[in-house]
């Protein structure tokens, strides 16, 4: 049985497993999520993943460097290879997404594991589509906050 990850009280996680990773250089708290289930889930247990919960100014430079996009973002996801990616978040878009109601109805926790979902799910190679979409309500749906 795969153990729920409590994060809330973690500043600074490098390593949780051998092939899964948790930062979080913000100085917001992160909702407890069950990210290496849903991560094992979806990528499988051999997949090696990084997440990086980042401010705004840490985003729009990832996004201006490797996006030439020079606005911070919700979310990127980085594909390394077949067995290893990263993803990137930003709490505080996401806050002021879910605030402006730009996140499909969905309250900060609600959106922020729809958010990881869908990352994860463009580096197993989905692109945008039903089928996506499909995933996504499947693994919404079968996946709990601890909380």
């Amino acid at each position: 049985m795969v153990k729920f990850l409590d994060i809330e009280d973690i500043e600074d996680l490098d390593k949780m497993e051998e092939n899964f990773s948790i930062i979080n250089k913000t100085k917001t708290r992160i909702p407890v999520l069950s990210l290496l289930a849903i991560k094992n889930k979806i990528l499988g247990k051999n997949y090696s993943l990084s997440i990086a919960f980042v401010d705004k100014i840490t985003s729009r430079k990832i996004n201006k460097t490797y996006k030439n996009k020079n606005k911070a973002t919700n979310v990127l996801s980085f594909s390394l290879s077949k067995k290893g990616g990263e993803i990137v978040i930003c709490p505080s878009i996401i806050k002021t997404e879910v605030q402006k109601e730009k996140s499909f109805n969905k309250n900060y926790k609600e959106f922020l594991k729809f958010l990881i979902i869908h990352s994860m799910l463009h580096l197993k190679g989905m692109k945008h589509g039903s089928k996506m979409e499909k995933e996504e309500e499947k693994y919404l749906s079968h996946t709990k906050f601890s909380k």
